[in-house]
């Protein structure tokens, strides 16, 4: 277990550090449980850490949040891992790239550490400010992500590849000077989202 811990860090580092290096790495070797497994291990890491910011903070632990810690929060990282597999698919195919469902999945797994750390800091947000702040923040490094996956991993072709994340931008900006930011927003934390209709 060590050494695949160890093996998880290095892949993190290697993500932050050099996304062009590890992405081109990335091949079709059949193992697609360790992808599953570190969605679901970084879900449960995001449930605990928000479970423990909420007791911190004063807030009643329920049965129904212990259950959403560890059995919902994992479960729905690793559907967000297909569903994410089944949208790289269809920017690849835009893009001229890969066609293969299981380097998709490798490379969205490889990314999925930006989960729990997402769901921290939206949870530490505590006025409309500072969550307009993380969440564009967040949503900005996610695609940046997505480019690297799309170009280093699927081999798009370039300029379709940033049309494409140029249009998931412009999507994204859309919503922020919308009022359906508001509903982004009570996804990630309601009582930050609140405030902002104050």
């Amino acid at each position: 277990m060590m050494k695949k811990i160890k093996k998880w860090y290095k892949s993190v580092r290697d993500v932050i550090m050099n996304p062009k290096r590890f992405f081109t790495k990335i091949v079709a070797d059949g193992d697609m449980e360790e992808s599953m497994l570190k969605a679901f291990i970084y879900g449960l890491i995001g449930g605990v850490l928000v479970l423990a910011m909420r007791l911190i903070g004063g807030a009643t632990i329920t049965l129904g949040s212990v259950f959403s810690a560890f059995i919902v929060v994992p479960v729905l990282a690793v559907a967000l891992l297909f569903v994410g597999g089944g949208l790289m698919m269809l920017v690849s195919e835009i893009t001229g790239g890969e066609r293969d469902w299981e380097i998709a999945i490798k490379g969205l797994a490889s990314i999925f550490f930006i989960y729990p750390v997402l769901l921290v800091l939206n949870a530490l947000a505590f006025n409309c400010a500072s969550l307009w702040v993380i969440s564009l923040i967040g949503d900005i490094y996610v695609l940046f992500l997505f480019y690297n996956i799309a170009y280093y991993c699927m081999h798009g072709r370039r300029i379709a590849v940033i049309l494409v994340v140029g249009i998931f931008a412009l999507f994204m900006l859309t919503v922020y000077l919308t009022d359906y930011h508001i509903g982004w927003f009570l996804v990630k934390n309601t009582g930050a989202a609140l405030s902002c209709l104050i």
